[in-house]
């Protein structure tokens, strides 16, 4: 098995649903990457613009004013950054900045320059299925008779056509299905059932599920979801199954969480487990 990518989640943002304000201040999110990074993230997202249902939009200079001086820290360190964008005037500064993936929620619907901006580098794009801003998302999730897994697997198609046709060869691509983007809890799960039509498409997937609404409706108790801070167990169990339907990435807040999962997937697969840094088997 191959082990999916961690992306760990920096969110440079006064509203995000999951830990709005926590990393606000650039020296908080930087301490916060690297934390992250310590506990086994392969690469950061860094967010500047939160896409909760019914956030509203920074103004373009807000946003780089977030992300481009922890996009910076980051990378000195050493770390993988991708910067999570959908404007191109902030993906081209988060590329200038040394950040080497744009992941883009809006699939390059939102500002087709951004399509531009990659195509003009070597960046690798995460291409997510979007159908409107977060303020108006909610009135889009009728997928017809086709329903939402061939709605997605079409839509994405499209998307995926037209990042080919603005220069960005289909190798640099990933694509997100956007679970919790234009979607009720059911077609959330609709998605992750039916992941190899998108898997069809023939790009690696990123899935980001990490303390979303469908999984707190879940665990709800007497109509109440589940706080968002405390739905990691559910997500853990989700990631060990990704990880065994191959998904290529996983976008994550709890880093060390996924880890573990990942870490008994892996030991289960291989038949072999490690042990205080040494691997059953090899202790003869």
């Amino acid at each position: 098995m191959t082990r999916p990518r961690v992306m760990g989640i920096v969110n440079v943002t006064p509203d995000s649903f999951s830990d709005g304000g926590l990393y606000a201040d650039a020296d908080r999110a930087i301490e916060h990457g690297r934390q992250l990074l310590a506990d086994g993230a392969d690469l950061l997202d860094i967010g500047g613009e939160s896409t909760r249902p019914g956030a509203t939009r920074p103004v373009v200079s807000e946003e780089l004013d977030r992300v481009i001086p922890v996009i910076t820290s980051l990378v000195a360190m050493g770390a993988v950054v991708s910067v999570d964008t959908m404007r191109g005037a902030v993906a081209a500064a988060a590329l200038e900045a040394g950040a080497q993936i744009v992941n883009d929620v809006s699939g390059g619907l939102a500002d087709p320059d951004i399509l531009t901006v990659v195509a003009g580098s070597e960046a690798a794009y995460v291409a997510m299925h979007w159908r409107a801003h977060a303020t108006a998302m909610a009135d889009f999730t009728d997928y017809g008779p086709d329903g939402v897994v061939e709605s997605v697997r079409r839509e994405l198609g499209e998307r995926l056509d037209a990042i080919i046709a603005a220069g960005i060869a289909p190798e640099r691509v990933l694509l997100d299905p956007g679970l919790g983007f234009a979607k009720t809890a059911e077609q959330n799960w609709e998605l992750l059932r039916g992941l190899a039509a998108i898997e069809s498409l023939g790009r690696p997937l990123l899935v980001g599920a990490s303390r979303k609404s469908f999984l707190g409706g879940l665990l709800a108790v007497d109509g109440q979801p589940r706080e968002v801070g405390e739905r990691e167990f559910a997500h853990a169990a989700l990631v060990a199954l990704l990880a065994q339907r191959g998904v290529d990435c996983l976008r994550v807040h709890d880093v060390r969480a996924t880890c573990d999962a990942l870490a008994v997937v892996e030991a289960m697969g291989s038949g072999v487990a490690a042990v205080g840094g040494i691997r059953q088997g090899d202790a003869s």
